[in-house]
């Protein structure tokens, strides 16, 4: 039997991150009659969700044990077949504190990679292609950032992983409502609680460093946001001359993005129907894979 049927309600997962970046490129994804349909919210399963949730680890493992290791996710947690990764080399932090967190979030990632494919068993998807050479650049170009290369220094990693860990926050309250068992939506409950643990610390990082890490954070937050549809969802550091580490609602509450949206994000595109692209030039794994 599968892990997955046998998940207690005492296991959580302790993650950080859904990467997600933004740029809207005019006609560089266009959705076309043989790309897969998006899954509607009925039709979802759990496992669809856990399994578009371990397309993403891989990606957040991958970027966080490049940047601190210099080296990605070994063979034997990638699953058979996985696709490459093109990008990341291990980054010369300068700040003790930074280093220290980030080399925290690696190996947490690796976990949480492996917790995935131990929970799926059978039905664990192996690691997509990852592309983040062709992804950092086409984010940095949309949100005015020449030449960015967020393995050029401390700052530099920090917007790399803020491109993406706001995602985690809102794509797990998204995602929440449509687990079915109870013990996988307590599941979902902690991970987002340890998601904004995290990116509270990332952004408040950022935003101790100054007034040019702090534009270069709002650029990338206004970019995202003008793919996953017509709601605002994203919230800059700095908001009217002052600190916004805490993005939320007007009523305080976290926003939410469906796997579509999630998806619009990593793909680097604001068209429905698109199933590749961005960070993941052939597309994730599993039935969710469609904008």
């Amino acid at each position: 039997m599968d892990a997955l049927s046998k998940l207690s309600r005492r296991q959580s997962l302790q993650s950080l991150v859904l990467f997600g970046a933004g740029a809207v490129i005019t006609g560089l994804h266009r959705p076309t009659a043989a790309h897969a349909q998006a899954t509607s919210p009925s039709a979802m399963k759990d496992k669809d969700i856990f399994q578009f949730a371990l397309n993403l680890e891989y990606m957040e493992a991958e970027y966080y044990l490049r940047a601190t290791t210099g080296k990605g996710i070994d063979a034997a947690d990638i699953g058979a077949d996985a696709g490459g990764v093109n990008g990341g080399r291990k980054v010369s932090f300068r700040d003790k504190a930074i280093s220290e967190f980030a080399d925290e979030l690696a190996k947490n990632e690796l976990a949480h990679v492996r917790f995935y494919r131990k929970t799926l068993g059978s039905q664990a998807v192996a690691r997509p292609t990852i592309d983040f050479e062709g992804g950092f650049k086409a984010v940095a170009t949309a949100a005015g950032l020449p030449e960015f290369d967020p393995f050029a220094n401390d700052m530099n990693f920090l917007l790399g992983g803020v491109l993406f860990e706001d995602v985690g926050v809102t794509g797990y309250a998204g995602a929440a409502p449509l687990l079915q068992k109870k013990e996988f939506v307590e599941a979902a409950a902690a991970i987002l609680a340890v998601e904004a643990y995290h990116i509270g610390m990332a952004r408040s990082q950022l935003d101790q460093m100054g007034e040019k890490a702090q534009k270069a954070a709002n650029a990338v937050s206004a970019a995202r946001d003008k793919l996953d549809g017509p709601h605002d969802k994203d919230q800059g550091i700095e908001r009217n001359g002052k600190a916004n580490l805490l993005p939320a609602t007007p009523d305080g509450m976290v926003f939410r993005r469906t796997p579509q949206e999630v998806l619009r994000i990593v793909y680097l595109t604001d068209k429905a129907g698109v199933d590749s692209g961005g960070f993941y030039p052939k597309g994730i794994n599993g039935a969710l894979k469609s904008t």
